[in-house]
């Protein structure tokens, strides 16, 4: 399962059925789950962990140092979880001793080409970035968010889960969850409730209805953040999910997008 023309340190781990094309180069600090298919010409690096059961296609750069002037060489972490997809050319950075010192990939997520992934970022699960999409450092995106190509996230952002960021958007706030944004001639404009995202994500129209009701309270009633919250709190007996828009409008450092 691993070809003789790649490069290997004696000192990876590698778990039982890892798979590793030719001219694959594996660091002294990596670990490798089981079940996990490395394609040739890739470079893993660093203090790198890596689950089961992902592939990682060609010329990729996994584990690299951090690109942050900061950055003197501290030890840190990049963790990768399990069945993810991390397709051509995407780039993927350790942590910072500045931040919390780990970037953070969860499971079952798609990095399609030139996808980057910057120092200290944190994914959840489920999430699609398409080409080009790109994160600066520390972003958190949540469960469920789809990125379009070439879209670009200023750091320390948070993006919602179920959220949906359009192809060539700029985002430089916070984005609550479920919903749509786009952007254009360096303006990013909300479009409304991701209701497209929701419906193939199970949500029953009800559900839907009554985040449209809280989406409204937010974007259409002219209320400040304030004002807003407690709106919103009288919703969420009838419907659990108004509090994950309550919850990033409580915490959002960076401001929302609006």
């Amino acid at each position: 399962m691993i070809d003789k023309l790649a490069i290997i340190s004696p000192n990876a781990k590698l778990a039982h059925n890892v798979s590793i094309g030719p001219y694959t180069i594996i660091g002294e600090n990596v670990e490798i789950g089981e079940g996990t298919c490395i394609c040739p010409h890739v470079v893993i690096k660093g203090r790198t962990k890596i689950g089961c059961n992902n592939k990682i296609f060609q010329f990729a750069s996994v584990g690299e140092d951090p690109q942050d002037l900061k950055y003197k060489g501290e030890d840190t972490l990049l963790e990768i979880g399990d069945n993810n997809i991390i397709r051509e050319f995407c780039s993927l950075h350790r942590g910072t001793q500045q931040g919390k010192g780990v970037t953070r990939i969860g499971h079952g997520n798609l990095l399609m080409a030139y996808v980057h992934i910057a120092h200290d970022c944190v994914l959840g699960n489920d999430i699609v970035f398409a080409n080009n999409a790109s994160l600066a450092g520390h972003v958190i995106i949540e469960d469920h968010v789809v990125l379009g190509g070439f879209a670009k996230i200023a750091q320390f952002c948070t993006i919602g889960t179920y959220s949906f960021v359009a192809a060539a958007t700029g985002v430089p706030k916070d984005v609550l969850p479920y919903i749509y944004v786009s952007g254009y001639h360096g303006k990013t404009i909300i479009y409304g409730l991701n209701v497209v995202g929701l419906r193939r994500k199970g949500f029953s129209n009800e559900t839907v209805k009554k985040l449209r009701d809280a989406y409204r309270i937010i974007y259409q009633e002219n209320l400040t953040t304030k004002q807003a919250i407690p709106k919103l709190e009288e919703m969420v007996n009838d419907c659990p999910e108004v509090q994950l828009f309550v919850d990033m409008l409580k915490n959002s450092k960076r401001g929302i997008i609006r």
